[in-house]
């Protein structure tokens, strides 16, 4: 006879994998509010900044900062005021356009990643337990 599984200890798994990860969240939450604070930007433009290591669309942006489209746009307003970014035509689509890092927004993504990477939530994990635990949470991700 198979034993059904007990349903209160995967309960209490989740729970506990459920609020560990998100107290790991607040962690990052926290070294990327730190990082803005240190350069002046706000938190937004640090996570845009982290994310435009190529030229991608506003709307790719909006999917890798997790945000609505609407919010990358208002992000990207003020880096191209700043002179950080500039937006120019996407060679396959005639009606979007690319974001490209100027000079000042490459060394400016440079300093936010150098400055994370500081701070980094990972440091107590070895290279293979940090490439572990990457590989496990793109495993649940692409399970959702």
């Amino acid at each position: 006879m198979v034993s059904q599984p007990d349903l209160s200890a995967d309960a209490q798994l989740d729970r506990d994998v459920c609020k560990l990860v998100h107290r790991f969240t607040q962690s990052l939450d926290v070294q990327v509010r730190r990082v803005a604070e240190e350069l002046g930007i706000t938190a937004s433009q640090v996570v845009a900044l982290r994310e435009l290591s190529e030229p991608i669309t506003a709307r790719e942006l909006a999917a890798r900062m997790n945000c609505e489209a609407s919010n990358a746009t208002f992000v990207l307003d003020r880096l191209e005021q700043h002179g950080l970014i500039e937006r120019r035509p996407h060679p396959g689509d005639r009606r979007a356009k690319r974001i490209v890092l100027t000079g000042d927004g490459m060394r400016l993504r440079d300093d936010v990643l150098q400055r994370l990477s500081a701070y980094s939530s990972l440091a107590p994990l070895t290279p293979a337990e940090q490439e572990s635990f990457r590989d496990l949470l793109r495993k649940l991700v692409a399970s959702q």
